[in-house]
């Protein structure tokens, strides 16, 4: 597994270890994890706190040319909010973990001109398929079904 996908991997699953929704992201700049983060709407009490949107966050304030060179990792497909932050800022490049359990914004995100990259990563698709079924009103919640 590629070494960053891993370390998104990582966060998942200590969100999942946190009671939350175990999703994953990092940030990457130059080879560098420059931003972490987990899903952590439930452990925070927030509405925003997706693993991206928590990745961004742990960056912290960068320059547009910085976030112009950087890679998001992220174990599953971008909901809209994530995937608006992503063009909002200008990452080049959005690695996906798995988008079987859900599918965000791909088509929306390579229309800005976004480069893709889906892994279908077995360990990803575990993690939620085994969470989809073990809390499916918390995995409602999160994705407003």
């Amino acid at each position: 597994m590629d070494p960053f996908l891993q370390a998104a991997l990582e966060e998942a699953e200590l969100g999942l270890a946190e009671g939350g929704i175990p999703i994953g992201s990092v940030l990457v700049h130059d080879g560098v994890i420059v931003g972490r983060g987990h899903n952590r709407r439930v452990q925070q009490g927030s509405t925003i706190l997706h693993a991206e949107m928590d990745a961004f966050e742990n960056a912290g304030r960068r320059s547009a040319k910085f976030y112009r060179e950087c890679t998001l990792y992220t174990t599953l497909s971008p909901c809209p909010m994530c995937s608006g932050a992503a063009v909002l800022y200008g990452i080049p490049r959005v690695v996906i973990g798995e988008n079987r359990s859900f599918m965000g914004e791909e088509q929306w995100l390579a229309s800005h001109g976004v480069q893709i990259e889906v892994h279908q990563d077995e360990r990803c698709i575990s993690l939620m398929r085994d969470f989809m079924a073990q809390r499916p009103e918390l995995w409602a919640e999160d994705i407003g079904e």
